[in-house]
Protein backbone atom coordinates (compact mmCIF):
# COMPACT_ATOMS: atom_id res chain seq x y z
CA UNK A 1 0.00 0.00 0.00
CA UNK A 2 3.11 2.49 0.80
CA UNK A 3 4.76 1.99 -2.60
CA UNK A 4 1.20 2.28 -4.20
CA UNK A 5 1.11 5.72 -2.51
CA UNK A 6 4.68 6.26 -3.04
CA UNK A 7 4.40 5.84 -6.93
CA UNK A 8 1.11 7.54 -7.25
CA UNK A 9 2.75 10.77 -8.20
CA UNK A 10 4.58 8.95 -11.04
CA UNK A 11 1.89 7.78 -12.14
CA UNK A 12 0.46 10.82 -12.67
CA UNK A 13 3.73 12.35 -14.49
CA UNK A 14 3.59 9.68 -16.66
CA UNK A 15 -0.70 10.46 -17.56
CA UNK A 16 0.46 14.36 -18.29
CA UNK A 17 3.47 13.04 -20.18
CA UNK A 18 1.26 10.53 -22.27
CA UNK A 19 -1.62 13.58 -22.72
CA UNK A 20 1.21 16.06 -24.38
CA UNK A 21 2.52 12.95 -26.44
CA UNK A 22 -0.58 12.36 -27.72
CA UNK A 23 -1.76 16.27 -28.11
CA UNK A 24 1.67 16.87 -30.10
CA UNK A 25 0.69 13.79 -32.51
CA UNK A 26 -2.66 15.21 -33.30
CA UNK A 27 -1.30 18.75 -33.71
CA UNK A 28 1.49 16.92 -35.95
CA UNK A 29 -1.25 14.92 -37.98
CA UNK A 30 -3.48 17.98 -38.66
CA UNK A 31 -0.66 20.08 -39.80
CA UNK A 32 0.04 16.89 -42.49
CA UNK A 33 -3.21 16.81 -43.35
CA UNK A 34 -3.30 20.21 -44.01
CA UNK A 35 -0.35 20.00 -46.54
CA UNK A 36 -2.05 16.91 -48.44
CA UNK A 37 -5.07 18.97 -48.85
CA UNK A 38 -3.01 21.99 -50.22
CA UNK A 39 -0.78 19.52 -52.28
CA UNK A 40 -4.03 17.91 -53.94
CA UNK A 41 -5.86 21.48 -54.62
CA UNK A 42 -2.30 22.12 -56.68
CA UNK A 43 -2.41 19.01 -58.28
CA UNK A 44 -6.13 19.40 -59.71
CA UNK A 45 -6.60 16.14 -58.62
CA UNK A 46 -10.04 14.06 -60.28
CA UNK A 47 -11.98 15.22 -57.48
CA UNK A 48 -11.75 18.64 -57.66
CA UNK A 49 -14.05 21.00 -59.68
CA UNK A 50 -12.53 23.43 -62.22
CA UNK A 51 -14.54 26.50 -63.41
CA UNK A 52 -13.00 28.69 -66.40
CA UNK A 53 -14.71 32.17 -66.19
CA UNK A 54 -15.92 32.72 -69.80
CA UNK A 55 -14.88 36.31 -70.19
CA UNK A 56 -11.47 35.41 -69.22
CA UNK A 57 -11.02 32.65 -71.67
CA UNK A 58 -9.83 33.59 -75.08
CA UNK A 59 -8.29 31.90 -78.01
CA UNK A 60 -5.95 34.68 -79.26
CA UNK A 61 -4.77 35.18 -75.24
CA UNK A 62 -4.25 31.40 -73.79
CA UNK A 63 -1.94 32.88 -71.41
CA UNK A 64 -2.88 34.26 -67.42
CA UNK A 65 -6.59 31.99 -67.27
CA UNK A 66 -8.00 32.24 -63.99
CA UNK A 67 -9.18 28.80 -62.86
CA UNK A 68 -10.87 28.17 -59.68
CA UNK A 69 -10.35 24.92 -57.69
CA UNK A 70 -13.56 24.33 -55.56
CA UNK A 71 -13.47 21.38 -53.05
CA UNK A 72 -15.51 20.22 -50.22
CA UNK A 73 -14.86 23.15 -47.88
CA UNK A 74 -13.20 26.31 -49.71
CA UNK A 75 -12.40 27.59 -53.39
CA UNK A 76 -8.73 28.11 -54.19
CA UNK A 77 -8.28 30.80 -56.73
CA UNK A 78 -5.11 29.03 -59.62
CA UNK A 79 -3.16 30.76 -62.22
CA UNK A 80 -2.14 28.69 -65.12
CA UNK A 81 0.22 30.24 -67.55
CA UNK A 82 -1.10 27.69 -70.81
CA UNK A 83 -4.47 26.22 -71.52
CA UNK A 84 -2.62 23.26 -72.96
CA UNK A 85 -1.84 21.73 -69.88
CA UNK A 86 -6.05 20.93 -69.45
CA UNK A 87 -7.19 17.89 -70.33
CA UNK A 88 -7.41 16.80 -74.02
CA UNK A 89 -11.26 17.00 -74.14
CA UNK A 90 -10.78 20.79 -72.93
CA UNK A 91 -8.94 21.40 -76.41
CA UNK A 92 -11.82 19.88 -79.11
CA UNK A 93 -13.26 23.04 -80.00
CA UNK A 94 -9.80 23.98 -81.56
CA UNK A 95 -9.81 21.34 -83.29
CA UNK A 96 -13.08 22.02 -84.48
CA UNK A 97 -12.16 25.32 -85.50
CA UNK A 98 -9.50 24.46 -87.60
CA UNK A 99 -11.46 21.63 -89.60
CA UNK A 100 -14.31 24.12 -90.66
CA UNK A 101 -12.13 26.70 -92.05
CA UNK A 102 -13.55 27.47 -95.93
CA UNK A 103 -12.00 25.31 -98.64
CA UNK A 104 -11.21 28.78 -100.65
CA UNK A 105 -8.37 31.01 -99.24
CA UNK A 106 -10.24 34.76 -98.73
CA UNK A 107 -7.81 35.80 -101.65
CA UNK A 108 -9.08 32.94 -104.13
CA UNK A 109 -12.62 33.60 -103.17
CA UNK A 110 -12.28 37.69 -103.49
CA UNK A 111 -10.94 36.86 -107.01
CA UNK A 112 -13.77 34.34 -108.03
CA UNK A 113 -16.34 37.41 -107.13
CA UNK A 114 -14.53 39.93 -108.99
CA UNK A 115 -14.77 37.58 -112.24
CA UNK A 116 -17.96 37.29 -111.73
CA UNK A 117 -18.69 40.70 -111.23
CA UNK A 118 -16.77 41.40 -114.67
CA UNK A 119 -19.24 38.53 -116.44
CA UNK A 120 -21.77 39.93 -115.10
CA UNK A 121 -22.17 43.38 -117.60
CA UNK A 122 -21.72 41.57 -120.63
CA UNK A 123 -24.03 39.03 -120.15
CA UNK A 124 -26.87 42.09 -119.07
CA UNK A 125 -25.11 43.45 -122.32
CA UNK A 126 -26.31 40.85 -124.48
CA UNK A 127 -29.49 40.28 -123.07
CA UNK A 128 -30.18 43.90 -123.84
CA UNK A 129 -29.45 43.75 -127.39
CA UNK A 130 -31.19 40.59 -127.91
CA UNK A 131 -34.20 42.24 -126.23
CA UNK A 132 -33.58 45.17 -127.92
CA UNK A 133 -33.83 42.87 -131.48
CA UNK A 134 -37.04 41.56 -130.45
CA UNK A 135 -38.90 44.45 -129.38
CA UNK A 136 -42.32 43.09 -127.75
CA UNK A 137 -43.91 46.02 -128.12
CA UNK A 138 -43.60 46.01 -131.85
CA UNK A 139 -46.92 45.77 -134.05
CA UNK A 140 -48.04 44.52 -136.99
CA UNK A 141 -48.99 47.78 -139.42
CA UNK A 142 -52.68 48.05 -140.41
CA UNK A 143 -51.68 49.23 -144.19
CA UNK A 144 -49.12 48.04 -146.49
CA UNK A 145 -47.75 50.20 -149.19
CA UNK A 146 -46.32 48.72 -152.71
CA UNK A 147 -44.82 50.60 -154.98
CA UNK A 148 -44.39 48.46 -158.21
CA UNK A 149 -40.80 47.31 -157.58
CA UNK A 150 -40.91 46.76 -153.48
CA UNK A 151 -42.60 47.25 -150.36
CA UNK A 152 -42.64 50.88 -149.00
CA UNK A 153 -42.53 52.24 -145.89
CA UNK A 154 -45.21 54.02 -143.81
CA UNK A 155 -43.67 57.28 -144.28
CA UNK A 156 -43.17 56.06 -148.30
CA UNK A 157 -46.90 55.78 -148.86
CA UNK A 158 -46.93 59.28 -150.87
CA UNK A 159 -44.34 56.94 -153.68
CA UNK A 160 -47.26 53.68 -153.22
CA UNK A 161 -49.29 52.92 -156.42
CA UNK A 162 -51.47 50.78 -154.21
CA UNK A 163 -51.99 49.79 -150.49
CA UNK A 164 -53.08 46.07 -148.93
CA UNK A 165 -55.22 46.43 -145.54
CA UNK A 166 -53.74 44.44 -143.35
CA UNK A 167 -56.20 41.79 -141.29
CA UNK A 168 -55.70 39.78 -138.32
CA UNK A 169 -56.07 36.67 -140.01
CA UNK A 170 -52.86 37.38 -142.59
CA UNK A 171 -50.64 38.22 -139.80
CA UNK A 172 -51.75 34.78 -138.24
CA UNK A 173 -51.25 33.18 -141.65
CA UNK A 174 -47.69 34.97 -141.87
CA UNK A 175 -46.55 33.68 -138.44
CA UNK A 176 -47.40 30.07 -139.25
CA UNK A 177 -45.93 29.53 -142.64
CA UNK A 178 -43.04 31.12 -141.14
CA UNK A 179 -42.83 28.87 -137.95
CA UNK A 180 -43.57 25.59 -140.67
CA UNK A 181 -40.88 26.62 -143.07
CA UNK A 182 -38.20 27.94 -140.96
CA UNK A 183 -38.73 26.73 -137.35
CA UNK A 184 -35.21 25.59 -137.08
CA UNK A 185 -33.23 28.59 -139.24
CA UNK A 186 -31.61 31.80 -137.96
CA UNK A 187 -34.05 34.24 -137.16
CA UNK A 188 -32.89 36.07 -140.45
CA UNK A 189 -33.95 33.15 -142.33
CA UNK A 190 -37.30 33.46 -140.89
CA UNK A 191 -37.82 37.48 -141.75
CA UNK A 192 -36.85 36.10 -145.09
CA UNK A 193 -39.27 33.83 -145.53
CA UNK A 194 -41.50 36.59 -144.81
CA UNK A 195 -40.15 39.00 -147.16
CA UNK A 196 -41.35 36.36 -150.02
CA UNK A 197 -44.55 35.55 -149.04
CA UNK A 198 -44.76 39.79 -149.12
CA UNK A 199 -42.53 39.80 -152.80
CA UNK A 200 -44.94 37.53 -154.07
CA UNK A 201 -47.99 39.58 -152.81
CA UNK A 202 -46.75 42.52 -154.70
CA UNK A 203 -45.84 40.97 -157.64
CA UNK A 204 -48.46 40.34 -160.65
CA UNK A 205 -47.38 37.22 -161.22
CA UNK A 206 -48.66 35.78 -157.77
CA UNK A 207 -51.81 35.87 -156.33
CA UNK A 208 -53.22 39.72 -154.67
CA UNK A 209 -54.17 38.26 -150.65
CA UNK A 210 -51.92 36.81 -148.18
CA UNK A 211 -54.35 33.80 -147.47
CA UNK A 212 -54.04 32.80 -151.77
CA UNK A 213 -50.24 33.37 -151.79
CA UNK A 214 -49.69 30.76 -148.99
CA UNK A 215 -52.09 28.35 -150.18
CA UNK A 216 -51.50 28.60 -153.63
CA UNK A 217 -50.68 24.89 -155.08
CA UNK A 218 -47.29 23.40 -155.26
CA UNK A 219 -45.45 26.48 -153.94
CA UNK A 220 -45.09 25.37 -150.17
CA UNK A 221 -44.33 22.23 -148.73
CA UNK A 222 -46.13 22.24 -145.44
CA UNK A 223 -49.29 23.36 -146.85
CA UNK A 224 -48.84 20.07 -148.78
CA UNK A 225 -48.14 17.68 -146.45
CA UNK A 226 -50.67 19.53 -143.42
CA UNK A 227 -47.60 20.42 -140.91
CA UNK A 228 -49.04 24.09 -141.47
CA UNK A 229 -52.06 23.80 -140.25
CA UNK A 230 -50.50 21.89 -137.06
CA UNK A 231 -47.97 24.45 -136.04
CA UNK A 232 -47.89 27.02 -133.67
CA UNK A 233 -46.34 30.07 -134.11
CA UNK A 234 -43.39 30.82 -131.45
CA UNK A 235 -41.74 34.22 -130.50
CA UNK A 236 -39.33 34.35 -132.96
CA UNK A 237 -41.75 33.57 -135.97
CA UNK A 238 -44.35 36.20 -134.25
CA UNK A 239 -41.58 38.83 -134.27
CA UNK A 240 -40.40 37.98 -137.73
CA UNK A 241 -43.70 38.44 -139.63
CA UNK A 242 -44.22 41.78 -137.29
CA UNK A 243 -40.84 43.08 -138.54
CA UNK A 244 -41.08 42.25 -142.17
CA UNK A 245 -44.65 43.72 -142.09
CA UNK A 246 -43.29 46.90 -141.15
CA UNK A 247 -40.73 46.99 -143.71
CA UNK A 248 -37.59 44.43 -142.59
CA UNK A 249 -36.03 42.96 -145.31
CA UNK A 250 -33.72 39.89 -144.89
CA UNK A 251 -33.50 39.54 -149.17
CA UNK A 252 -34.21 41.81 -151.77
CA UNK A 253 -37.45 42.70 -152.77
CA UNK A 254 -37.36 40.33 -156.08
CA UNK A 255 -36.40 37.27 -154.31
CA UNK A 256 -40.00 35.13 -154.75
CA UNK A 257 -38.39 31.29 -153.88
CA UNK A 258 -36.28 29.66 -151.64
CA UNK A 259 -35.79 26.02 -150.76
CA UNK A 260 -33.84 23.43 -148.80
CA UNK A 261 -31.34 21.77 -151.15
CA UNK A 262 -30.88 18.91 -148.59
CA UNK A 263 -34.66 18.39 -148.24
CA UNK A 264 -36.22 19.58 -151.45
CA UNK A 265 -37.33 16.96 -154.54
CA UNK A 266 -37.13 18.99 -157.04
CA UNK A 267 -34.64 21.58 -157.67
CA UNK A 268 -36.73 23.26 -160.62
CA UNK A 269 -35.92 26.37 -159.00
CA UNK A 270 -32.40 25.62 -158.23
CA UNK A 271 -31.49 25.54 -161.85
CA UNK A 272 -33.94 27.96 -163.38
CA UNK A 273 -33.51 30.58 -161.04
CA UNK A 274 -31.21 33.09 -160.00
CA UNK A 275 -29.44 33.04 -156.61
CA UNK A 276 -29.78 35.38 -154.06
CA UNK A 277 -28.14 34.32 -151.06
CA UNK A 278 -28.29 31.82 -148.31
CA UNK A 279 -29.51 31.43 -145.03
CA UNK A 280 -28.85 28.50 -142.56
CA UNK A 281 -30.47 25.78 -144.77
CA UNK A 282 -32.12 27.81 -147.25
CA UNK A 283 -30.98 28.90 -150.41
CA UNK A 284 -32.98 32.26 -151.63
CA UNK A 285 -34.11 33.08 -155.49
CA UNK A 286 -34.73 35.39 -157.50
Amino acid sequence: MYTLRQNRWMALLIGVLLVCFSAICLLLQNEQANKLQNKSSMNLNRFDSISLSKTEVKAAKPANIQITSQSSHNRLPLRLQNVNNLNPWKNKSKVIFIESLPAKSPQAKTKLEIEQLNAKPKVTKVEATHQKELNPQLTPPKKLFFSRTKLLSPSEQAKSTWQYNVSADDVLLLQRIIMAEAEGEPYQGKVAVANVVLNRLRSANFPNTIKKVIYQKYQFSPVANGRFDRVKPNQDSIHAANEALNGKKAVTDDTYYFLSLKLADDLTVHHTRTFEKRIGNHSFYK
